[in-house]
């Protein structure tokens, strides 16, 4: 069973930068494709982004690419999402989550309803 922890949420002014982690347990983590999701108050939880086992292939919602970088360290069971440039519309409680990579070290997915652990959210807020 993978655990997944989220942190480094917090406040942060327009353009301002936060960096997000993701610490996983209980699971190989080098055998889970990772994902960034975020949900806004009223709204409902979207792709930001995700990066493949061998973290050769990433993806991105168009919202936030330029702005935002996903990397992974296998060696450290940890997955990071370094968001620069922030913007109000930014404001959500991000969320990080795996699915099974089935031994493909190219394999992403940028679909929710393919992941199967998710961690418990950081909430992150960006002041006008």
């Amino acid at each position: 069973q993978v655990q997944l922890v989220e942190s480094g949420g917090g406040l942060v002014q327009t353009g301002g930068s936060l960096r997000l982690s993701c610490a996983s347990s209980g699971g190989t983590f080098s055998g889970y494709a990772m994902g960034w999701f975020r949900q806004a108050p009223g709204k409902e939880r979207e792709f930001v982004t995700c990066i493949s086992l061998s973290g050769g292939n990433t993806r991105y919602a168009d919202s936030v690419k330029g702005r935002f970088t996903i990397s992974r360290d296998n060696a450290k069971n940890t997955v990071y999402l370094q968001m620069n440039t922030l913007k109000p519309e930014d404001t959500a409680v991000y969320y990080c989550a795996a699915v099974w990579a089935y031994y493909r070290s190219d394999y992403y997915s940028t679909r929710i309803d393919e992941y199967n652990y998710w961690g418990q959210g950081t909430q992150v807020t960006v002041s006008s």
